[in-house]
């Protein structure tokens, strides 16, 4: 009978890689494959220089693995970059490691409020960029993190493309944009590069871009999700001690039956859903000043009572809003009704011990 992926990365596990650890506890493995009775699989170094010195564990491996039941065979492949790189290099995007003790909370974050919506292009992620900065105007240390992985849209709205720094290849220094500490896998990705990863891929990403961020001290750290209840939402409901969650949708009905979905799933995995915001709400016509309702009007009002909880804000639908966005330089920096509707948000939130 040939042996399991688990039972290979059993045996791997005992296989000591150097001082720090195991060929699984360093990540090391990569393509592993089960072919019948034959193993193959690749380690992979740091640089040239470790390849060699883990010739060791190359023997050791190739010899744990052939003593396994049902193994006939074990092609071990060993490589590493052709040269170190400096400064050190961030990887992201391994697999998720192990977690005891249920959520844990981020060092020096005191809240942190998950931003998410059943579906796609309710304004989600224009909401996050202008509620940290209208949250950073009234004196609120914000950090926001950009978690849609596969979507990331926050360099953009926040007006920042640099490539964050890792002095030791481990920790992430965070950028600042408009008084936010902000970080976004699309800070670490070419504007035209997509993520192409399966879920245990993206887990670890998100894991990561929470636990390794210089977040520094903090009074509220807001998530943007993706839009759906997959697995980001899950991972980070699971391992991350959160304040509340604040549902996002505009307000015709194939927007709310997901956002019901969204509200589901928070409710489901014990994270409090603290409101829901109506985007998109009201259109006044910039020439006439008449007031148009294009997604309809109230209809998230009507939800919030039936859950009893808040309606915590009706934001407009106005062209400033999208261009300040696309310009990099969220609507909520500024002045006008636009700003002024995140605002009075941020002032809610503040009110309300939320923020």
């Amino acid at each position: 009978m040939a042996p399991t992926r688990d039972e290979i990365l059993s045996v791997l596990s005992r296989i000591p890689a150097g001082p720090d650890g195991t060929l699984t506890s360093r990540d090391m493995i990569r393509a592993l494959t089960i072919d019948g009775g034959l193993v193959r699989f690749v380690i992979e170094a740091a640089s040239a220089d470790e390849a060699r010195a883990l010739g060791s564990a190359h023997e050791a491996a190739e010899r744990a693995l052939k003593a396994l039941p049902g193994v006939t065979g074990v092609q071990i492949v060993m490589t590493a970059p052709a040269a170190p790189k400096a400064p050190p290099s961030l990887k992201i995007g391994q697999h998720p490691t192990p977690q005891q003790g249920g959520p844990a909370r981020v060092p020096g974050v005191d809240r942190i409020i998950a931003i998410g919506s059943g579906k796609g292009g309710v304004g989600k992620s224009t909401l996050s960029s202008n509620l940290a900065v209208a949250l950073a105007r009234q004196g609120r240390r914000v950090g926001l993190l950009d978690a849609d992985i596969y979507g990331p849209s926050q360099p953009r709205m926040m007006g920042v493309n640099k490539r964050p720094a890792s002095p030791d290849g481990k920790q992430i220094e965070p950028l600042q944009a408009h008084g936010v500490t902000m970080m976004s896998i699309g800070l670490m990705l070419k504007d035209d590069e997509a993520v192409i990863w399966r879920g245990p891929m993206i887990m670890g990403a998100l894991q990561q871009l929470i636990s390794q961020t210089l977040w520094g001290e903090l009074d509220v750290l807001l998530i943007d999700l993706p839009p759906g209840t997959g697995d980001i939402q899950l991972t980070l409901c699971q391992r991350t001690h959160l304040t509340g969650a604040i549902i996002v949708s505009t307000p015709q009905d194939v927007a709310l039956l997901d956002a019901r979905k969204a509200i589901d799933m928070f409710q489901k995995l014990k994270v409090p859903v603290l409101g829901l915001v109506e985007n998109m709400s009201t259109y006044i016509c910039p020439n006439c000043g008449h007031e148009a309702h294009l997604f309809g009007h109230g209809g998230v009002a009507v939800e919030a009572k039936r859950l009893g909880v808040p309606l915590l804000a009706e934001i407009p639908l106005a062209l400033d809003i999208r261009l300040a966005g696309d310009a990099g330089a969220p609507v909520a920096a500024g002045q006008g009704p636009e700003a002024e509707a995140y605002a009075r948000l941020a002032r809610q939130l503040i009110a309300g011990g939320i923020a």
